[in-house]
């Protein structure tokens, strides 16, 4: 689900992966890295079958994603991607709420976050490929198994990251009442939440319009930052983390690498990079193009100038 909304950039370059050895090894690492943050949440939380919840957790994240992955390879398709992605943020979820024990107000809280914010992403990102009947990021990378593998595997170390924090809370042996850090961890989850389904809302409306083909759109949140959605997300993951900080302890506050993760990928490594490279290729010397880019501020939206 790091795609649609939160891009990986895995079309039209060779970055991940340039032969089956490279890319099963890099599958490895991926997967060692989720299980280091995945023990670390699972420090001071509880066990189910002699393992920590947070590590089983990781692991029916990379399961999942790997058991979609074989027959959309069969099939040379992405169309089950980003539900995938959806799909295993609730499941991992539920599963973190099932074996946390007696859940509290916090973990209710915390997976209900989550709950609505997965399901809202991936409905509309698996509308959005079906309706325009494929991604093409994929055109490539789908006709090589090893490479293609690379890419579900991301998604499943995608979940383990960003919902780090919170599962962590959830299967925490901590549990506090809920206080004001709280309150203003749900507080920024709204807005962030609210400028994603918004910025994804106006922009669906732009493309809808025949009159806009081949334009950018300039107008709504659009008009104040580049990619207001993903502000949103960045924020609405922050929001989470302030909500599970309180129980989180020792090395449990590795977790909190989640918005952190989120706003390293989508700045500098993959996100916003990728789609201003496309942008500045397609209308790149173009006036009007020109005169927004340097007016409207890339992330954090301001009111546009006049």
């Amino acid at each position: 689900m790091a795609q649609g909304n939160t891009d990986i950039d895995t079309a039209g370059d060779n970055t991940i992966g340039g032969n089956p050895a490279r890319d099963l090894a890099q599958v490895a690492i991926v997967v060692a890295v989720g299980v280091v943050v995945a023990v670390a949440g699972a420090s001071g939380g509880r066990s189910a079958g002699g393992l920590g919840v947070h590590v089983w957790v990781a692991i029916a994240a990379f399961t999942i994603n790997w058991a979609v992955f074989v027959p959309s390879f069969a099939a040379r398709t992405e169309h089950y991607y980003d539900l995938t992605g959806s799909i295993t943020y609730v499941l991992t979820t539920l599963l973190a709420l099932f074996l946390g024990g007696p859940a509290d107000a916090r973990s209710w809280l915390l997976t209900a976050l989550i709950l609505i914010w997965a399901l809202r992403l991936g409905s509309y990102l698996f509308q959005r490929v079906r309706q325009t009947g494929k991604d093409g990021r994929f055109d490539r990378i789908k006709q090589s198994p090893t490479r293609f593998l690379m890419v579900w595997t991301l998604q499943g170390l995608w979940v383990t990251f960003t919902a780090a924090a919170a599962h962590a809370a959830i299967a925490s042996d901590t549990r506090r009442d809920l206080g004001l850090l709280a309150v203003i961890g749900v507080a920024v989850w709204v807005l962030g939440f609210g400028l994603e389904v918004v910025a994804d809302n106006q922009k669906s409306a732009f493309r809808r319009d025949s009159a806009n083909d081949g334009r950018f759109i300039t107008n709504g949140l659009w008009a104040w930052s580049r990619h207001p959605n993903y502000f949103g997300e960045i924020l609405l993951w922050v929001g989470v983390a302030l909500i599970a900080l309180p129980v989180l302890r020792g090395w449990q506050l590795i977790t909190l690498i989640s918005p952190v993760f989120v706003y390293v990928l989508l700045t500098r490594i993959s996100g916003l990079p990728m789609l201003e490279r496309r942008a500045d290729k397609r209308w790149g010397g173009d006036e009007d193009y020109e005169a927004y880019k340097a007016s409207t501020p890339v992330l954090v939206p301001r009111p546009p100038r006049r």
